[in-house]
């Protein structure tokens, strides 16, 4: 891929987050003012540009992992650059966010401040969770170990989710279970 492409499909990346960040959050008002202002945008796009580097060579994962720190550090959410992220992902509010090395999230997903996609176990293999596409993660949320929440569910605020999660489900409490109804995250 040459440079011009190689700017090109990020520019359309970076854009992408922006309208994806004015579709979620009723309070952004403008591209510019969210590629300013939010801390959650910002965390991705540093993971993006870490997650590149993780890939890119051994050698270069300990510049990817300070560099993390440093994005940590500005906007309060912590992404592994070891963790895969979709497209069109959306951090709202950002503050306290943790994604373990071994998560993956899918396309059109929201996340909510304080949630934490964190392991349960020591060792180097996949211990973090699988997030579907289109899932909405609440505030506070916990979702710990090598568990999948499916496609389209959504998960309460401050839910502990220790288990896989079906697609289209909603799920509360500690220890998470299944609900009815819509839920507020």
């Amino acid at each position: 891929m040459d440079v011009r492409a190689l700017a090109s499909a990020a520019w359309f990346r970076l854009n992408e987050d922006l309208e994806t960040a004015l579709r979620e959050d009723p309070a952004a008002h403008s591209k510019l003012m969210v590629a300013l202002a939010y801390p959650g945008v910002h965390a991705v796009w540093a993971h993006r540009l870490c997650h590149r580097l993780w890939l890119a060579s051994p050698a270069l994962r300990p510049v990817a992992r300070l560099l993390s720190q440093v994005s940590r550090t500005l906007t309060q959410v912590e992404i592994h650059p070891g963790a895969v992220i979709g497209r069109r992902f959306f951090i709202d509010h950002g503050n306290g966010v943790v994604i373990g090395e071994t998560a993956e999230i899918g396309d059109d997903v929201l996340m909510y401040h304080q949630v934490t996609l964190g392991g349960r176990s020591r060792g180097r293999f996949k211990r973090h969770p699988t997030i579907g596409d289109g899932v909405l993660l609440g505030a506070g949320a916990k979702i710990i170990g090598p568990i999948t929440v499916g496609d389209g569910a959504k998960v309460g605020a401050n839910a502990l989710v220790v288990k896989d999660v079906p697609p289209g489900s909603v799920v509360t409490g500690i220890p998470a279970h299944m609900t009815a109804g819509d839920i507020i995250a």
